[in-house]
């Protein structure tokens, strides 16, 4: 089972469980019990944050606007109602993040604020999408049907050659009578904006006939942050990996130091239970092995005011017993197996039976505002159980 879906169960169950009452909380805890629970949240919080790859929790303030219409569609795309990836080759990298443009020129020039992208994060695509107006009536019978779109990089002239101090990085043919989203690709200049953070200067398209004449300025119009709707916005998107993915189930060594473990706190009447009672139902019936719903709510934790979607999800757990003969819709490995007949045999002293564990696991992935309030999709692995078996 992987460390990090191990880790952030217990988490879960911490956050989520529901305090007990005072008297419960003396005769079980001790008169200090109230601050050491205390103590076992707030660790239980930071250590749920660096699974979702934060120091922080972003704040969580009155949104102005929604998110982009682009990234809601992202997020249905790639996952289903309840966060859970649909597919794991559907999205590029494990982050996707976008950007308003902060300059809010007259003319067709952007600057966006990357300072939100860690220097960890590795630039896969970056794209910048611009709407594209419908043309005024007084034009709409041009004798031009297509012009040509350019988006260049500015540059700082005095310190390189170049012609009018920028940087031809996508042209394309359009048709003028018509209108909606154009998208061009400009992963060259964000990759050297991520290289040096002061070379940013920004973005500037040219519209220009097909003979290279300039265009009539009401024929090709296209939004800007400051005179059309948020909605039409131009914008910035990026497609990032972190590099934080799945660790094999085998590697929990190596260079990295372990983590601490949590601080030691009984839980209420652990005394009275026996290690195996959760294997048993209601009526004291022995439980094969087999998952079980564990909902994460972020309203509860804390964490609604800064995540969009979803709401929360259903991380599952298991839980069951893994009796001696393991059969295989128990869907043991051959190790389990060997243990259940050792332990069954009694063969070797201290052998305990296999145990119920995830056996598969999906990914989830969040769609939440920054301390920017720039909306970033970002998936997260092995943090669904699958299915369940005896391991």
């Amino acid at each position: 089972m992987s460390p990090r879906l191990l880790l952030c169960a217990a988490l879960l169950r911490l956050l989520l469980a529901r305090p007990p009452p005072t008297g419960e909380l003396e005769n079980d805890f001790g008169p200090e019990s109230g601050s050491e629970s205390g103590e076992v949240r707030s660790e239980a919080i930071r250590r749920l944050l660096e699974v979702f790859g934060m120091e922080d929790p972003p704040l969580a303030r009155g949104r102005k606007q929604p998110p982009p219409q682009y990234m809601l569609d992202l997020y249905h795309t790639v996952a289903d109602v309840d966060g859970v990836t649909r597919d794991p080759h559907l999205l590029e990298g494990n982050t996707v993040r976008s950007f308003f443009d902060k300059l809010h020129s007259e003319q067709v020039e952007f600057v966006f604020n990357l300072s939100m992208v860690a220097q960890n994060e590795k630039v896969l695509t970056a794209e910048l999408h611009i709407f594209r107006l419908r043309p005024q009536a007084s034009v709409s019978f041009s004798r031009h049907h297509f012009c040509q779109v350019s988006v260049y990089q500015l540059l700082d002239a005095s310190k390189v050659n170049a012609s009018q101090g920028r940087k031809l990085l996508s042209s394309r043919l359009i048709p003028i009578h018509s209108s909606g989203w154009e998208v061009f690709t400009i992963t060259q200049a964000v990759r050297s904006w991520m290289f040096d953070e002061g070379s940013n200067l920004g973005l500037m398209v040219t519209v220009k006939t097909l003979s290279g004449g300039q265009m009539d300025r009401k024929a090709v119009r296209f939004a800007s942050g400051r005179h059309h709707h948020y909605s039409k916005q131009p914008m910035l998107v990026l497609f990032t990996d972190d590099g934080r993915r799945a660790a094999p189930l085998e590697s929990n060594g190596g260079d990295k130091p372990a983590a601490p473990s949590l601080p030691m706190l009984p839980m209420p009447g652990a005394g009275r239970r026996s290690a195996r009672s959760a294997d048993y139902d209601e009526d004291g019936e022995r439980m094969p092995c087999q998952r079980q719903p564990l909902y994460v709510d972020f309203e509860e934790i804390g964490w609604s005011g800064w995540i969009v979607s979803p709401r929360g999800y259903n991380a599952y757990h298991c839980k069951g017993s893994c009796p001696f003969p393991l059969g295989q819709n128990m869907r043991p490995t051959n190790h389990a197996t060997v243990q259940s007949i050792i332990n069954a045999l009694k063969l070797t002293k201290g052998i305990e039976m296999p145990c119920c564990v995830p056996d598969k696991l999906f990914s989830i992935n969040l769609l939440y505002f920054d301390d920017d309030e720039n909306v970033v999709l970002k998936q997260y692995d092995d943090m669904v159980a699958g299915s369940c078996g005896c391991h």
